[in-house]
């Protein structure tokens, strides 16, 4: 017996991602969240041609899509990093089991040393320093990670719960910051997390890369408990993010 049907179509994702301009479009949201004008300009293809194939992107599942909280009028693109991966094994197994995708096991040790994250957000009261606590524990210290806001809050007690229930980690004692301590600073990445934090981010030295993950704000102004899904949602994409980063971080590594 065959172990492929040669009658059978492609895989989805194959159909979807095999195409130049939607494999571009992929790449460079692997690196960062865009909006169309960024994507435009990134391709070099026309606006409406951009949105066309984002529209089958997101109709496949592979691109999310969420309205700026700093400017309603745009839209942020994101990659959906667990289904791609997902895809891609199954994609794999349906040409042979033998070529399942297999993520390799992170190995933390191979990240270049020293490597410095600054993350921001707009009150640095949640999603940031939630990012914060997140890569110190699981890069065992070997990424030197501050978080810093254009409008400082105190430290919102669900960060502090769900840091606490779901990780396992006591963020109680980390204190909100401007982003202007840090102005004189170099940092090898600079990470903002929140669409109007990314409009007022200033220009750090030392030329740092700089990626946006468009994340929304779970503290919405709703008593703590009817929020706490919404930290639960927040950290569990962070979660992800900040594991990927890691891979990338410790490839980066290898290849120095």
């Amino acid at each position: 017996m065959p172990l492929l049907d040669a009658d059978l179509p492609p895989p989805e994702f194959l159909q979807l991602a095999g195409h130049p301009l939607r494999w571009r479009l992929l790449g460079e949201l692997g690196r960062s969240d865009r909006t169309v004008h960024e994507l435009t300009g990134l391709v070099g293809e026309a606006q409406n041609l951009v949105s066309y194939h984002l529209g089958k992107l997101r109709g496949g599942r592979l691109v999310s899509a969420r309205r700026s909280s700093a400017d309603g009028r745009d839209t942020y693109y994101g990659l959906d990093l667990l289904r791609v991966g997902a895809l891609l094994s199954a994609t794999g197994r349906a040409l042979h089991p033998g070529l399942r995708l297999q993520a390799p096991e992170r190995d933390d040790s191979r990240i270049g040393a020293p490597v410095s994250v600054l993350f921001l957000c707009t009150g640095n009261s949640a999603r940031s320093q939630m990012a914060e606590a997140l890569i110190r524990r699981r890069s065992g210290g070997r990424v030197a990670t501050v978080s810093a806001g254009s409008h400082p809050k105190a430290l919102h007690p669900n960060a502090v719960r769900v840091m606490r229930e779901a990780y396992g980690l006591d963020i109680s004692g980390q204190a909100s910051k401007h982003l202007d301590v840090f102005a004189d600073e170099t940092f090898d990445w600079v990470i903002s997390l929140c669409d109007r934090v990314r409009e007022a981010c200033p220009e750090f030295p030392g030329d740092p890369r700089v990626i946006h993950w468009s994340l929304a704000n779970p503290a919405t102004g709703e008593p703590d408990e009817a929020t706490y899904p919404l930290f639960v949602e927040t950290a569990t994409e962070l979660s992800t993010r900040i594991d990927y980063l890691l891979a990338a971080l410790a490839e980066q590594g290898s290849a120095s």
